[in-house]
């Protein structure tokens, strides 16, 4: 495997997922802006996106390629039965999960959104709506364990490519906005199900040749499956750490008028960085390191954690900086059109300020555990997930009252920060993660080139600052024309520092 030409494909689909889910939630904002409606909407698909950032951006993954690998290892016979008996046996607690919260669902968004129950009417909308998207849970975690596959076969591009049919299917919907009136969030809600599902069959033609799942009605299940499942729930939580904190914090803006939109279209930028840096090396590396580890190979172990740290920190310092420099300009561009006024964007843009901070936390983490998912090691991750979402959930209750929303997106950077060290800490303590000193000499180049590029960036958008305005007509051609130009900038900077090595492309792991 080669870890940055991997990563780039992975990235590279993901990128072109994040831009349409951008131009998704851009037609949203013209269409439903930060009112009411929107509020019931975002509630309604945070519960099913938050699934699929939780089972198809780290945490299923997570816990079966190591098992899956495993098997593999020793016959694709063996590993197509563990496979099966997996499948078989989410299906059937899913389809239990699915049908129990369609049943309850307004006690569900209730815990989800209690700040809406004082608006009878936007909590009926909410019930409604969720109860359309719900099926989308099923379909995508049928999904995530068919990516998972491809990703132990070392074959990332489909997995990666998959998500962009849910973005394809809202957008088509929301291009009819303006004749489907108030019955836009309703046929927004049944393309989330729809999305889910086709998904899933996407998948299952590039999977023909590798692994077709089975449907059976044996109930016996084995103790390696059961060791997996084990492992699949502090997975769950550990992975998606940066998620549920950001779906605790829905739950507390719940209380506050359009917060919930605030929190969404600020989540949604810059996700952006986090799914290109984090989430990419994380998904990549784990199959060659689960590899690496059930053979013992610490030489190449040190290697490509030391590797993936290094490129993650690469990618992840001058997006955080551009993020804190520029958060306004940026949240106009992107979204400060129609419904979405001067007010949204302003408050959007100070969620997106304190999220920056924590941006190179959230790529840390998503890094950090697979280190150890690497080793079977679920429990640890989880253990301090458990500790970063009691520090989140303190801090924003103690403080929401006083200083609002605002306040959910600090308490996430400050718990999230917390939780990167402590993973780090356990990793050095165990020896399972060596920082190599020659890493300084990068660190330094890295900080050097990205120094350059941003004062650089800085001084770009003051002088085009005329051109960024909200009412400006060309604003959004003029921030991506400014981002290309700093990230060309960039790039170039970090070849003549040595910060980036051309030679690296072509080097395997």
């Amino acid at each position: 495997m080669n870890l940055i030409k991997s990563t780039s494909t992975f990235s590279f689909f993901t990128l072109i997922s994040r831009v349409l889910g951008y131009l998704r939630d851009l037609l949203i904002a013209i269409n439903l802006g930060s009112g009411p409606l929107a509020d019931a909407f975002f509630v309604a698909f945070r519960i099913p996106n938050t699934f699929r950032r939780l089972f198809s951006e780290g945490s299923f993954n997570a816990a079966f390629v190591p098992s899956y690998s495993s098997e593999l290892k020793q016959s694709n016979l063996k590993a197509k039965n563990f496979a099966n008996e997996v499948f078989n046996f989410l299906i059937i607690s899913l389809l239990i999960i699915v049908l129990l919260a369609e049943i309850f669902m307004p006690a569900f968004v209730y815990l989800i959104a209690p700040g809406f129950v004082e608006d009878t009417e936007k909590l009926q909308t909410t019930i409604f709506l969720t109860r359309l998207t719900f099926p989308f849970l099923l379909f995508i975690s049928v999904a995530s364990f068919l990516s998972a596959i491809l990703n132990s076969h070392n074959r990332f591009a489909m997995a990666a490519a998959a998500p962009i049919i849910l973005n394809i299917f809202l957008i088509l919907i929301l291009f009819f906005g303006k004749f489907l009136n108030d019955k836009l969030v309703i046929y927004l809600s049944y393309g989330v199900s729809i999305a889910g599902l086709t998904q899933a069959l996407f998948l299952i033609i590039f999977l023909r040749k590798t692994y077709i799942p089975k449907i059976n009605f044996n109930f016996k299940i084995s103790n390696k499956v059961r060791f997996f499942f084990k492992k699949l729930l502090p997975s769950i939580f550990s992975s998606g750490v940066t998620q549920i904190n950001i779906l605790v914090g829905t739950i507390i803006a719940s209380f506050q008028t359009s917060a919930v939109s605030y929190l969404y279209y600020a989540d949604r930028i810059y996700q952006i960085n986090l799914a290109i840096a984090g989430i990419a090396i994380g998904t990549v590396l784990l199959p060659s390191l689960s590899k690496y580890v059930q053979s013992k190979s610490k030489k190449k172990i040190d290697f490509i954690q030391n590797k993936s740290f290094e490129l993650c920190l690469f990618l992840s310092l001058p997006a955080a900086l551009a993020l804190l420099i520029s958060s306004e300009e940026i949240t106009s561009s992107l979204f400060g059109y129609g419904s979405f006024d001067k007010l949204s964007v302003k408050k959007s843009s100070e969620a997106l300020f304190y999220f920056a901070l924590g941006l190179p936390a959230f790529s840390f983490i998503k890094i950090f555990s697979s280190f150890l998912f690497a080793r079977h090691n679920t429990k640890i991750p989880f253990y301090f997930s458990l500790v970063s979402v009691l520090i989140n959930v303190s801090i924003s209750i103690t403080f929401f009252s006083k200083i609002g929303f605002i306040i959910i997106p600090i308490s996430t950077t400050i718990s999230s920060w917390i939780n990167s060290f402590l993973l780090l800490i356990y990793l050095q303590n165990k020896n399972y993660f060596h920082l190599n000193l020659k890493l300084l000499n990068p660190f330094f180049k890295i900080a050097l080139s990205t120094f350059i590029s941003i004062t650089l960036y800085y001084y770009l958008i003051d002088f085009y600052k005329d051109y960024l305005t909200y009412d400006s007509e060309h604003k959004l051609l003029t921030i991506i024309a400014l981002v290309f130009v700093t990230f060309i900038a960039y790039i170039i900077i970090s070849i003549f520092t040595k910060a980036f090595k051309i030679s690296d492309i072509n080097l395997k792991y």
